[in-house]
């Protein structure tokens, strides 16, 4: 799955990476899911793994454009979790009272605790994209924020959190596919938004933040994926099959029990 992870320092094109790509997986989709299937399994045993323990922080950053599949991604990847141990955050347009503070002060209230993993849908990226796309502040306000970005996650990663970021990477005509889905489908229409069409306009001005963005912030300890996202099956498997080998790389262990259980009979 390295081949997907973006190199620090380096300069993202993303007309350079196949959104259609399937990897190794030529026998198609059905060969793809049974992987999947295993693979989400795998990460239920892991998540429950890093609750019990009660050591290891992990935060799941999702990004796309829209209709990208970040909440696809969160139901079917994280279907086998414990949601006592999981938790979503969703970033909208801010409140007046996050206005108030520094861009990061509504980020860091819901970053994960000990044993906690939490899925970002949409996150503090939000800030040198639709910020900039958008001119809602100055160049100069924005431009400063991705060292500052870096400065914040190297902080939750100095603090035992392991951070992934996942850009779900789709293309124009994809977007146009699966918007006109929302449309056909009566029970898809609370997802479809005429200020859909009009981001869509800005699809280039996009794609050159996202550069900027997965350039600039993707470092050993916070890096970026970029996801082949046009198949929701690969997007899936790859997905889970990169959390499911960071995981085990933490080598977790279920703790001892608190007290001698050796003598216990239950009758």
């Amino acid at each position: 799955m390295q081949q997907y992870k973006v190199k620090p320092g380096s300069k993202v094109d993303l007309s350079r990476w196949d959104p259609n790509d399937t990897g190794e997986f030529k026998d198609g989709k059905e060969t793809g899911l049974a992987e999947v299937s295993k693979l989400t399994a795998r990460l239920g045993e892991l998540q429950e793994l890093l609750y019990a323990e009660g050591k290891h922080k992990v935060l799941v950053v999702l990004q796309a454009m829209d209709t990208g599949g970040k909440d696809g991604t969160i139901r079917r990847v994280f279907s086998s979790v414990n949601p006592q141990g999981v938790h979503v955050a969703s970033f909208k347009v801010p409140t007046p009272e996050e206005l108030a503070h520094d861009f990061l002060w509504r980020v860091h209230k819901v970053v994960p605790g000990k044993g906690e993993m939490t899925i970002f849908n949409r996150s503090h990226y939000e800030d040198v994209l639709v910020v900039r796309v958008h001119n809602l502040v100055p160049p100069a306000v924005w431009g400063k924020r991705y060292d500052q970005i870096k400065d914040f996650e190297r902080l939750l990663s100095d603090s035992g959190t392991t951070i992934l970021k996942f850009y779900l990477h789709i293309d124009l005509e994809q977007q146009k596919e699966r918007l006109q889905a929302r449309l056909d489908d009566p029970a898809k229409h609370w997802k479809f938004r005429l200020g859909d069409l009009k981001e869509r306009q800005r699809w280039s001005d996009y794609m050159a933040a996202y550069e900027d963005a997965l350039s600039k912030t993707s470092t050993r300890y916070a890096p970026w994926y970029i996801i082949p996202a046009n198949r929701k099956w690969y997007r899936d498997l790859v997905i889970s099959r990169i959390l499911v080998e960071t995981l085990e790389s933490l080598d977790m262990k279920f703790p001892p029990p608190e007290e001698d259980l050796s003598g216990v009979v239950i009758e």
